[in-house]
């Protein structure tokens, strides 16, 4: 039991710096987005969500006896911020954004759906229950940007095409 359980602890630690880059690389993005008005409220939007995300995943590991692991937070945030100074010196910014924001909201998506067997593996439905409403949000999310893509990159070309400021 001990290592399903050392293992279920390791991954919502995971889960819990992945949501701390999450913060740090929506928060830089958003600042860019003047002339993406609705992706930008959208964004802001998810950022509270992912920080009420990140409170919970707090929770579940207090309630569990344990911490979240600070090496993986830093080291999250580190990539995050790295992430969003590169975009500064894409043109396409946005564009190159919208497609990391998809990628990510995936890789979010999927580790829900680990911590939600491991779980129940373990008999932890208290803490199934907060992963499957984090999952919602981020499907929720991930249905967003899939939906407003066509719009954002049409919006881009066309700022870009009339020579207006394209990539933020």
């Amino acid at each position: 039991m001990s290592e399903l359980r050392d293992n279920y602890i390791g991954w919502i630690r995971d889960a819990h710096a992945m949501e701390q880059q999450a913060i740090t690389m929506l928060t830089s993005q958003a600042k860019r987005l003047d002339n993406y008005p609705e992706l930008r409220t959208r964004i802001e939007h998810h950022i509270e969500e992912t920080r009420g995300q990140s409170q919970a995943l707090e929770r579940v590991l207090d309630r569990l006896d344990d911490d979240p692991s600070m090496l993986k937070d830093v080291a999250g945030k580190f990539t995050a911020t790295m992430q969003g100074m590169s975009g500064i010196f894409a043109s396409d910014e946005v564009v190159k954004g919208t497609l990391a924001g998809y990628t990510f909201e995936h890789m979010e998506i999927e580790s829900y759906r680990v911590l939600i067997a491991a779980a129940e593996a373990v008999g932890d439905l208290e803490s199934k229950a907060v992963f499957e409403t984090i999952l919602q949000q981020e499907e929720a999310m991930a249905n967003w940007l899939a939906a407003n893509t066509g719009r954002t990159v049409k919006t881009f070309l066309a700022r870009a095409e009339a020579d207006l400021q394209a990539s933020h």
